[in-house]
Parts: C-alpha cells; structure tokens; sequence
C-alpha cells in the first residue's frame, strides 16, 4: 500500500507539470488523486505537511506551516483553512512556506477560505469605517517559492500555484528570521501571495482577495493567469492589488478591482530573472483606486514602468486616481493600449487622465472613451453611484477614514452594464491572450478571451461570475 501511495503521488505531480499531456490523460486521472491522496483528518495543521484538505472541514494552524518540494497541498471544495493569530510578533503571524505545489479548488457552490478566525469581526469593522484592524497584518500569507539549495537537494524546482473559487484575506503580519531576507525583510509586512518561480504558473481564477497590509499579490516570475477575480480594499498607506515583477509573463483579465491604496495592476521589469515583464491586462473594472498611497507621483489603475512591456486593452477607469500611467522607463515601444473608458468625478481626477506622472507625451488610445470634461462618459452600473466618489480637491492621499466603505469594496454593488452604457459594444476583440500557463486538465487555466464589452462584466453574461 505505501508504494501504491508514493506512486500515486509521482503521478500527481508528474500531471502538474508537464505540459505536454493531453487534457483527457489528466482528467481521467485527476479526480481519483484529488479523492484519495493522503486526506489530512486532523484539524490541526502544523510543521512539514503535505496531502489534501476535505471538502467541507475546517482546519487550524497557529505557526507555520511547510510543503517540502516535490510535495502538494490540495484543498478540495468547501475548505475553510483559519490562521490562528494576533500579528504581533513573526511566531504569532504563521505562514504557509509553499516550495511544492498549491492547489485550492473552490467551487461556485462551494468556495474556499483561507483566511483568520475573526474575519467576521474585521469585515463588519471595515463596513463601520473602523479600518485599523483591517490592515494590522494578521497572518503571513502564502509564499510560494522553491526551497533553499541544499546538499540533499541541489537543485529545487519549486512547483504552481493553483487557486480557484477562494477568499484569501488579512495576510501582513511582520516578516522574521525564517524569511527570505531578500523580499521580506524582518519586520516588513508580508502579502496575501507571494509567488517567485519563473518556470511554474500561477493560476488566479474566480477568487476574492480583501484587507491585505500592503501588497495583496507579488510575483517575482512566473507564468501568470489571473482571471475574473475580485481584489476589494488592500492596503493601508501603500500596496497594490496585483504588484508583478521581473519574469512574469501571462495574462491578467475580467478582475474587478476596488478601492485599492495605490495601482490596481502594476508591472515592472525590476529585478534580474533575464525573462522582461510582459503582461496583457484586458477587461478589467477598476473603481476609486490610487488614494491611500502616500507617496508623491503614484496610484494608477494600470502601471506599465522600468521595461516592462504588455498591451491594455478594454478596461475601465472609473474615479481612479491616475488610471493609465506608463512611466518613461518602461520599454514603450512595446506597450500598447487602447479601447479604454475614462471617468472622473472632478476636475482634479479628469486633469490627471494621461497626463500625470506618464511619459512625455504619452498619447491617447485612438479608441479611448476619454473626455476634459467632468462626469462625462458615465459607464452607468447596473447597480453603483459612480459619484459617491466626490472627493474635488487635488486627489491623494486620502487617509482610509475619509473614504466610506461603499467606494471601497464591493458591498451590494453591481458592477454589470446597462444596455444603455458608453462602454456597450466598444471593446477590441482582435487582441490574443499571452496563454502562458502549462498546466492543463482540472489544474489548467480557463481563459477568457477578449471581450466586445468594456470591463469586467460583459452583457453576454461571460467575464466575471461575482
């Protein structure tokens, strides 16, 4: 039995990673494995783990816990994983150290949380403005990278990280010793994900990520699929939803976005991985986005800066403090954009369209839906008041207590268009996804391609599910 059990993982993880098996071959052997490999029972999670979370239990950790390489942690349907913390101190903010492969497959019905045992609290905190408690960093988030070279294992290959259907939230507890001092400094906050493997994917599908310190997602490399998800009110002072560094190449599509302290998605070639950051990010709604960050010259809703290049195409600008920045050191030559709708409450916000903190020059997309005038090109939300935003002064920084809850996370809020919208008809369909990701199968990414609707939510009822 236990060299039946070694070889059934072998095939799992063989199934992860090689690209070139056909979708069939890893269908017909996935939902076995997902069922039968090595379940955790206790509910308590601690130290070096390693199999799959049952669909529908709760589980624990209150330090941190570790999947070696080679290993997988899977999480099937209707798993709740609780950090127990305070984050106060390293030892009291536990981390899951990923250097296997992570795969949490939430469903519609039946979507994962992996998130801290007074989440209840901190989201009805957060509806009554009290935004202290949400950013405080409670736990240490996922850190998704290969293991440290070792004389047993002299060379770590690390593995993907596959997550669909589940709520990540409140990662930014102080980084310590048993981090990598390279990209988390002792003390530093520390993010929802962190994801640096330049030969593995990082698949993001149909998810919702909300209350992280800083950064909510970095990657420093890696394959990147991140569609149709929901990134609400991270960061307190600074952070982006979505920061993407040197060698991640892929896609970032159909993901609703608000309230974010600094840019929503941010891509910059920073770092020395030898692949350039190239990123397409389309139909993606971005909504009262750049104000908490306290720095001057920053906060756009797309980001493209220090050689990273990409395409932007068929997104939202909604109230957003710079909306789309391309900063002179990117590789602007291979930066493109276009099809994109702009509003802005007030004069500041519309005065800074292209214009602020941008290239030289920077010219607008031939089919933009952009205006000089205010509150011009409404994209008339199903079921949202674009200007709750009526901030008329120079916009940013704008402290989290002066911004009401409603401008900054989803609520009630329908962010669907009516049929009477500007942005109705006016997206660009020609552009072709990046498709980066190598897993296929159940593990595999499903990308959306382009949308004939601006935004997030298309009228065909394809884009994002929330």
């Amino acid at each position: 039995m236990k060299k039946i059990f070694k070889q059934l993982l072998v095939v799992l993880c063989g199934a992860l990673a090689l690209s070139a098996c056909h979708q069939k071959e890893i269908t017909n052997i996935s939902p076995a494995l997902i069922q039968t490999a090595n379940a955790i029972t206790s509910d308590t999670l601690k130290g070096t783990i390693k199999g799959t979370l049952l669909s529908g239990k709760t589980y624990y950790f209150s330090s941190d816990i570790t999947v070696n390489d080679g290993d997988t942690l899977l999480l099937q349907s209707g798993v709740h994983l609780i950090a127990l913390c305070d984050g106060k101190t390293p030892a009291t903010a536990p981390e899951i150290f990923m250097h296997g492969t992570f795969i949490s497959l939430g469903t519609k019905d039946q979507p994962n949380y992996i998130t801290v045992k007074n989440a209840d609290d901190l989201h009805a905190q957060a509806a009554q403005q009290n935004y202290v408690n949400v950013f405080f960093g409670w736990w240490g988030g996922i850190t998704c990278t290969p293991s440290a070279v070792t004389p047993t294992n002299p060379n770590p290959k690390g593995g993907d990280a596959i997550i669909k259907w589940t709520h990540i939230e409140f990662g930014g507890g102080p980084a310590g010793s048993a981090d990598n001092q390279a990209f988390y400094a002792t003390g530093n906050a520390r993010y929802n994900i962190y994801f640096a493997n330049i030969t593995k994917n990082l698949i993001i599908e149909d998810s919702w990520f909300f209350g992280a310190k800083d950064d909510n997602i970095r990657t420093d490399g890696g394959k990147i699929s991140i569609m149709r998800n929901t990134f609400e009110l991270c960061g307190g002072v600074g952070g982006e939803f979505l920061n993407m560094k040197s060698g991640t190449v892929g896609d970032v599509a159909y993901n609703m976005c608000i309230g974010s302290a600094t840019n929503s998605l941010k891509l910059s070639d920073a770092g020395s991985t030898g692949v350039q950051a190239n990123v397409n990010m389309y139909n993606n709604t971005m909504v009262n986005g750049g104000y908490r960050q306290t720095k001057t010259g920053r906060g756009g809703a797309i980001d493209y800066e220090k050689l990273a290049k990409g395409k932007a195409f068929n997104n939202l600008f909604v109230n957003c403090r710079f909306s789309m920045r391309v900063t002179s050191d990117a590789d602007i030559a291979n930066v493109s954009y276009n099809n994109n709708l702009f509003y802005g409450y007030s004069t500041a916000i519309v005065g800074q369209f292209y214009t602020t903190d941008s290239y030289l020059g920077i010219p607008k997309g031939s089919s933009d839906i952009i205006s000089t005038t205010v509150q011009t090109n409404n994209p008339l939300f199903y079921g949202y008041d674009v200007n709750q935003y009526n901030f008329t002064s120079n916009p940013g920084p704008i402290s989290a207590s002066l911004q009401p809850f409603v401008v900054v996370a989803m609520g009630a809020a329908n962010f669907r268009l009516t049929a009477a919208s500007p942005a109705i008809g006016k997206g660009n369909t020609s552009l072709l996804p990046l498709n980066t990701v190598t897993a296929t199968g159940t593990y595999g990414a499903t990308i959306t391609p382009p949308g004939r609707d601006l935004g997030a939510y298309q009228s065909d009822g394809t884009g994002n599910q929330h």
